[in-house]
């Protein structure tokens, strides 16, 4: 799918004065990204316009530095091309996903999952558990974003008045879901990168199921010891699923295996079998509709308004990033970076690094900055399949300590506002370290290279 191997042109341009303010145009942007909850400027704008000024920066240093003329001239365009090619993949792939996602939510089925949890009259405690639970089985099939809101909705309505309750429950969710999200290449943007870009295959992100099931539970359980726990009056609530959800759902499923099938078993784009299973909705939307004007009863499906709602503002901020980054490898930053980090000190304290960086930046620039440099991680086969697991894992579940280190959690401060909050999620910071490094261990345990003999 996405080749995220670094450029043949890339130089070492680290130095030149140019290259130096392509990567401030990229901290400044990501600064207004950030602070999207404090400012409300939609994170797609900045780094869309950074990324049109940093390859003009970039194309301005080649040119200061000779490499834009001689006999053997660098064609930025088409490296510029090279960038959108990994963009296109990724977005057929996800808006395909969004798509289904945007469906199965038209078809009140997450309403559904809420209108129960908040009619069942649970404890705070159970809701606790029930909610991160929930947001740890849903995220690896919908993305940790979706399952996070859905979450945080139950939490922000049956807290109601708690806001103790409603800051520890919105942190369990945003753990949970971005802990469910990292064995899964279908819940977090980063593991999608790794599957794509062939460094496991899809079935392999199980082997960290179980360490990312020690992330979610070794702060919950620490948390849980801190709740009240007291039975808030339980609210009276129905809703009717729409005719057609247990289809579209089914098909959601299908059009994951085909993805799954068309990259295992012949070695297909994943995003083939994604935009082939978008077929598969299409042509129920199709008959759907003959069946109601033959009837004149019943409810059609508009299939193109479901892609009409997906998140354009993350798949436009995915592509801004990508464009940034792949800028930035051309001026040699990301060779630079490998160099210092996992030559300077190796894989393992590399990959852990990464992790703890993502809680400051969003994860999905930090896993296609690693994925461009492609540094070694590891002289043996085992080796290096442990270690690409390993930054799986610590990039999907490193943004939990942070707020704003993930999707989720920038999008429940939002949900949650006045009551989850930076500084709220700052005082649990170190229980949710605490999970971080026991999931490396178990991890460790688990599926590191055993020795020889």
């Amino acid at each position: 799918m996405l080749s995220f191997l670094a450029s043949d042109t890339a130089h070492d341009l680290a130095s030149n004065g140019y290259a130096i303010v392509a990567l401030v145009v990229f901290v400044l942007a990501y600064t207004l990204v950030v602070t999207e909850d404090l400012i409300h400027l939609r994170k797609s704008k900045p780094v869309i316009f950074a990324a049109g000024l940093i390859w003009l920066f970039t194309a301005l240093a080649f040119e200061d530095a000779g490499l834009m003329g001689g006999d053997h001239p660098v064609d930025l365009a088409a490296q510029v091309k090279h960038h959108v090619s990994d963009f296109a993949e990724l977005f057929l792939f996800l808006m395909v996903a969004m798509t289904y996602i945007s469906a199965i939510g038209e078809r009140n089925v997450f309403l559904r999952i809420n209108a129960w949890l908040v009619s069942a009259g649970f404890g705070l405690r159970a809701v606790f558990w029930v909610t991160g639970a929930l947001a740890f089985m849903i995220s690896p099939i919908a993305d940790n974003l979706t399952t996070a809101l859905l979450m945080g909705a139950v939490v922000v309505t049956v807290g109601r008045g708690n806001p103790r309750f409603i800051s520890m429950a919105c942190i369990n969710v945003v753990v949970a879901a971005n802990a469910g999200g990292a064995f899964s290449p279908f819940g977090d943007i980063t593991t999608l990168m790794v599957w794509a870009a062939h460094k496991v295959e899809a079935l392999e992100f199980v082997s960290i199921l179980v360490p990312s099931l020690v992330n979610w539970l070794v702060p919950a359980a620490i948390m849980a010891f801190f709740l009240p726990n007291t039975r808030p009056e339980p609210m009276q609530e129905h809703v009717e699923l729409k005719e057609g959800w247990l289809i579209v759902i089914v098909l959601f499923l299908l059009t994951i295996v085909t993805a799954v099938i068309f990259h295992a078993r012949w070695h297909l784009p994943p995003f083939l079998g994604m935009t082939t299973g978008l077929a598969y909705f299409m042509f129920y939307g199709f008959t759907r509709q003959r069946r109601v004007r033959r009837h004149k009863k019943g409810e059609s499906v508009d299939v193109l308004q479901n892609v009409a709602e997906v998140e354009w503002d993350t798949l436009l901020f995915f592509f801004g990033v990508i464009m940034c980054v792949g800028g930035l490898a051309e001026l040699g930053f990301l060779l630079s970076a490998s160099v210092a980090l996992y030559d300077q000190y190796g894989a393992l304290p590399a990959n852990i690094a990464v992790g703890v960086v993502s809680a400051v930046l969003d994860n999905v620039p930090v896993m296609f900055a690693v994925l461009k440099m492609d540094p070694t991680m590891g002289t043996t086969t085992a080796e290096q399949h442990f270690q690409w697991l390993l930054i799986t894992l610590t990039a999907g579940v490193g943004g939990s300590m942070l707020s704003v280190g993930s999707a989720a959690g920038v999008a429940l401060m939002g949900t949650a506002r006045g009551m989850y909050t930076f500084a709220a999620h700052l005082r649990w910071t170190p229980v949710v370290v605490l999970g971080y490094a026991a999931s490396i261990w178990v991890h460790w345990l688990l599926n590191g290279p055993k020795p020889a003999g």
